[in-house]
C-alpha cells in the first residue's frame, strides 16, 4: 500500500491560522456593521457607524444645520409648541404629569417641547441636546445624561430613533427618573423617513423589554411630526439605579 504523503508544514499552518481567524473576522465585521444591540425583526441598528465620533458628527450635522435651525425658530416654533402642549395636556388629564413635576425633554434641539411644558404650567422643565440652546436646553448626550440618579418625575423624548445604543438611551431615562416617574416616547413604527436616524423600530416589544424596571402604561396612535405612536411607562417603586 502506498503511504500517504504528509501535508507540507506551510499549508498546515495556513489552514490552522484561517480556522482560528474566522471567528475574529466575523466578530469585527459584526461590530462594524452593528455597534449596538443585535438586529431583530423589531429593532434594527442602521449600518455605517464605524465609530462613535462618526455617529456624533452625523447628529451634529442635523442639529447645526443653519437652514433647519432657522425653520425651527420661525415657521415651526409656534406650531410645534401648540402640538406638544396638546400632548402634554392630555397626559395631565390622565394624571401622568402635573404642574409640580420636574420634567426633562431628551433630545430637545432648540426646546419647543420645553417651552410647551412651561406654557401649560410645568415650570420646572429643561431639555438636553448635543448643542445647548439657553435657556431651555442644556448640553448633554442622551446615552450618558448629565444628571444625578432619580432627578426627574417626567421625561419625554421623540428622538429614540436617533439612539445608536437604544439600551443605554433607555437605561439613562430609568436611572434619572424617580420611582413612580413617567417616561413618554413618541416613535415611528410604520415610517422610515429620517436619514439621520440610527435605528428603526417596528414594534413596541423592544421598548417593553428595555424598560425592564418600568411598567407599560399605555400605547396609542398619534400624529406627531412623522411619529405615529406614543408609548408611556411608569418606573416601579423602590427601584434604585446607579450609573455603571
Amino acid at each position: 500500500m502506498k503511504a500517504t504523503q504528509p501535508k507540507p508544514p506551510i499549508l498546515k499552518y495556513f489552514i490552522l491560522s484561517l480556522i482560528v481567524s474566522l471567528p475574529l473576522i466575523y466578530l469585527l465585521f459584526s461590530l462594524k456593521s452593528n455597534p449596538s444591540v443585535p438586529d431583530s425583526k423589531d429593532l434594527r441598528i442602521r449600518p455605517g457607524y464605524t465609530s462613535y465620533d462618526i455617529y456624533i458628527q452625523k447628529q451634529l450635522n442635523k442639529t447645526l444645520n443653519p437652514k433647519l435651525r432657522q425653520i425651527w425658530r420661525t415657521r415651526d416654533w409656534d406650531r410645534k409648541i401648540q402640538v406638544f402642549a396638546g400632548f402634554f395636556e392630555e397626559l395631565k388629564q390622565k394624571g401622568l404629569l402635573s404642574n409640580q413635576s420636574k420634567a426633562l425633554c431628551v433630545g430637545a434641539r432648540i426646546g419647543q417641547e420645553v417651552e410647551a411644558l412651561k406654557r401649560i404650567g410645568v415650570s420646572d422643565s429643561v431639555g438636553i441636546d448635543l448643542v445647548p440652546c439657553p435657556p431651555l436646553v442644556v448640553k448633554g448626550d442622551f446615552h450618558h445624561q448629565p444628571f444625578d440618579d432619580q432627578t426627574f418625575d417626567f421625561e419625554f423624548s421623540n428622538v429614540f430613533d436617533h439612539a445608536l445604543y437604544p439600551d443605554k438611551f433607555v437605561g439613562e431615562i430609568q436611572r434619572t427618573l424617580k420611582p413612580g416617574g413617567v417616561s413618554v416616547l413618541h416613535v415611528a413604527l410604520s415610517r422610515r423617513s429620517d436619514k439621520y436616524s440610527a435605528n428603526d423600530l417596528f414594534s413596541v416589544k423592544p421598548l417593553v423589554k428595555m424598560f425592564n424596571l418600568s411598567g407599560l402604561v399605555h400605547v396609542r396612535k398619534i400624529d406627531g411630526f412623522g411619529l405615529d405612536t406614543e408609548v408611556v411607562f411608569r418606573k416601579k417603586q423602590n427601584i434604585v439605579i446607579q450609573r455603571s
